[in-house]
């Protein structure tokens, strides 16, 4: 009985980085999971981000979770296909950067559409619809930046359209 207790506390000592708690009932090891820790400064390199391979490109994501005043942070850089877009226009509850580092497109704002050029910043309000779409012949890259602000009352859903156009 000793063994199995001290290997069922080994468990809980080595899984302990992802849970906040953990307690016995009988043998069996009860865990709630742990409050997201912030992030701390760092460089990701481009190698070490997170692929995604899609039809229309890629996407790296650098960063997920949340800072010391955001919640809900995505940081990535998409890579583009010609004729292609990540999705059509589309909108959620979260602020969002779109900052175009190579390449051109069109632009989606508010339901209207604008050219997309190298350097362009796109700055979305919760809930409004937005995209980029590739209408070149070269790739296009855009770096993302989408998080909710800790501390702000997230914007209600204002109607009940869908979020991609």
């Amino acid at each position: 009985m000793f063994a199995r207790m001290a290997c069922l506390l080994s468990l809980v000592v080595l899984c302990g980085a992802g849970f906040s708690s953990a307690f016995f009932l009988g043998y069996r090891v009860y865990a709630t999971e742990a409050e997201p820790k912030p992030l701390k400064s760092q460089v990701v390199n481009w190698d070490d981000a997170q692929l995604q391979q899609a039809d229309w490109g890629q996407m790296r994501t650098y960063f997920r979770g949340e800072t010391h005043g955001t919640k809900d942070i995505l940081g990535a850089v998409a890579v583009v296909e010609p004729g292609k877009a990540v999705h059509r226009a589309h909108r959620h509850a979260q602020e969002e950067y779109l900052i175009l580092v190579a390449g051109s497109g069109t632009w989606s704002l508010a339901g209207k559409e604008f050219p997309a050029r190298r350097g362009d910043i796109l700055y979305a309000e919760p809930w409004v619809y937005h995209g980029l779409t590739n209408t070149s012949d070269e790739q296009l890259i855009f770096v993302v930046v989408r998080y909710n602000p800790k501390g702000v009352k997230i914007p209600p859903r204002p109607d009940s359209r869908a979020d991609e156009q």
